[in-house]
């Protein structure tokens, strides 16, 4: 089985060797491609893990991608008659994914703050120095507490 498109790390490898004869961005409905022309291939880049090319929705994000991942700088063809940014992509629409993320950051920093708790009474119980309250003693004074509070309903004392 012959493969039609070009995976990131051969890209890269062929970049390195200078094998690359040239980068064009293709308008794509909902997103852009990239092809890459080396010896007297054309193919597209691909996803990781299939043969399917990888799509951008972000133009910005896709010279992106060139510049910094690949480190192409030059691109032959830019082109758009293709392009269709309200082209929805099956699979790609994600509404609630800022709010998804949202909650797992809370959901992460309310797990360090907890475990941050649990290392301080951890560390404040094993201090030789912490000064312990016997329970019959809290029993005690709280048992004053609730018969003094009693005793205000009782009287009508706020």
């Amino acid at each position: 089985m012959t493969t039609h498109t070009i995976d990131t790390a051969t890209v890269k490898r062929l970049v390195e060797a200078r094998a690359l004869r040239g980068a064009a961005i293709i308008g794509q409905p909902g997103g852009w491609s990239i092809m890459l022309k080396y010896g007297t291939e054309e193919r597209p880049l691909g996803i990781q893990r299939a043969d399917k090319p990888r799509l951008w929705r972000s133009l910005d994000t896709c010279v992106g991608y060139l510049r910094d991942e690949l480190r192409i700088v030059k691109v032959d063809l830019l082109d758009a008659t293709q392009h269709d940014a309200e082209s929805v992509l099956p699979g790609k629409s994600r509404p609630d994914a800022a709010e998804r993320m949202r909650n797992a950051f809370a959901a992460a920093e309310h797990d360090r703050w907890f475990r941050e708790q649990v290392e301080m009474g951890l560390k404040e119980a094993d201090d030789p120095a912490t000064q312990w309250i016997p329970h019959e003693s809290v029993e005690r004074d709280r048992a004053r507490w609730r018969a003094n509070l009693v005793r205000q309903t009782e009287n009508g004392d706020s």
